[in-house]
């Protein structure tokens, strides 16, 4: 019998972190990510690393002009995004909202439709 409670045994195995098993980095077309409103020409692009990256704090993108920005991310196939992670130090310089658009390739400020976002935190 499977049985997931305290002390309980499972008639299946569980891995400890399956995340890296599923990045989806290697299909993001970095160098053809797009980062707009970065205040450092190239920063936005360097954002998107490995899973085993994800804590490195060194690495961060900015907005110059006001508090959004806009990333434009190709994949080299079809993919299926399950999860996201977006980090960053605990203060005011983190996202308060994220949007994400599928299939809108070379989007800008202008093309925002907030009736065709799909996620929205």
């Amino acid at each position: 019998m499977c049985d997931h409670n305290i002390g309980g045994h499972c008639c299946h195995s569980h891995k400890a972190d399956d995340s890296p098993l599923f990045s989806l980095y290697k299909f993001i077309d970095t160098l053809n990510v797009e980062c707009l409103n970065e205040s450092i020409p190239g920063s936005g692009k360097r954002v998107f690393k490995p899973y085993e990256e994800r804590k490195d704090s060194t690495v961060y993108v900015e907005s110059d002009v006001d508090q959004e920005l806009l990333f434009n991310v190709p994949f080299t196939g079809s993919v299926k995004l399950m999860s996201i992670i977006i980090s960053g130090v605990d203060n005011e310089n983190h996202p308060s909202q994220v949007s994400l658009y599928k299939n809108k390739p070379y989007m800008t400020f202008e093309d925002l439709d907030v009736s065709s976002f799909i996620v929205k935190t």
